[in-house]
């Protein structure tokens, strides 16, 4: 038998560790069969609840990260698992251990530069103007001194460090 890593050893006990209601999985589908994303991707979440807290190999599979958190799955769930934080909290431990999904990389960097995920651009103000909405939303892109709020609070936590180390 091949021995495990240390490191592999303390990532798996810490994916065991959120995972644990999964276990109470009886594969019945109905997580699967509630997902929108499910239907416009690759996401299997019935799949992801399956292997959930059985090897570190979870880490590196891209549907972790199709998944949009709208919790239908975890709503309908007849065993009442955590389906998404779980997925949540395994997204996290990923992105400790220097592993996040490209387009979850990009929003992160958005955030950290704008303080928000989705920079307003001129086309998109004249958009809001036309649909009768303010030019800006209620956000940072309005309170120019919210921005340095919000980029010492992501300091403070090292949000950007941690997204500095999971640099491909």
């Amino acid at each position: 038998m091949e021995e495990k890593n240390t490191d592999d050893t303390d990532v798996l006990d810490k994916i065991r560790n959120v995972s644990t209601s999964a276990l109470k999985c009886m594969q019945c589908g109905i997580c699967s069969s509630s997902c929108p994303s499910g239907r416009h991707t690759s996401l299997n979440i019935r799949k992801l609840v399956k292997i959930a807290g059985k090897s570190i190999d979870i880490l590196s599979n891209e549907e972790l990260w199709m998944c949009t958190t709208c919790y239908n799955c975890q709503e309908r769930c007849p065993r009442n698992i955590d389906i998404v934080d779980i997925l949540l909290n395994i997204r996290a431990i990923s992105v400790q251990n220097g592993n996040i999904h490209p387009e979850h990389r990009i929003v992160c960097e958005m955030l950290l530069e704008y303080g928000h995920a989705v920079p307003i651009n001129k086309q998109n103000r004249n958009e809001r103007v036309n649909l009768g909405l303010e030019e800006l939303p209620e956000t940072v892109h309005k309170y120019e001194d919210g921005l340095e709020e919000v980029k010492i609070l992501l300091g403070s936590c090292g949000f950007g460090k941690l997204i500095e180390q999971t640099e491909s």
